[in-house]
């Protein structure tokens, strides 16, 4: 999962609407180029834009609301698996 992220400035650009939509671009530009450059299969991959709503540091500083302008990558395990192994979790705890 490729997770993109905002400081709280509003954004003003007539191609995007308001920051959630910044994060997302932000994140599939960087699917784009694992998929594109490095051969990930884009089914393994997924853009998810956090907007300005999981700030690494307060957005009261130029240097703050620059560290909360990133991406970042997160490995997670294939969700359909992780799907059954829950499955088969709750089957057991509840026998």
């Amino acid at each position: 999962m490729v997770e993109g992220h905002t400081d709280n400035v509003p954004i003003n650009n007539p191609v995007l609407i308001d920051n959630w939509d910044l994060s997302v671009k932000r994140a599939t530009a960087i699917v784009r180029v694992l998929q594109n450059d490095y051969g990930i299969d884009p089914k393994r991959l997924v853009a998810a834009g956090r907007g300005e709503y999981m700030p690494l540091e307060e957005n009261t500083t130029a240097e703050g609301r620059a560290r909360n302008r990133r991406t970042r990558i997160l490995e997670l395990p294939k969700i359909d698996q992780f799907y059954d192994m829950i499955e088969k979790e709750m089957k057991n705890q509840s026998k």
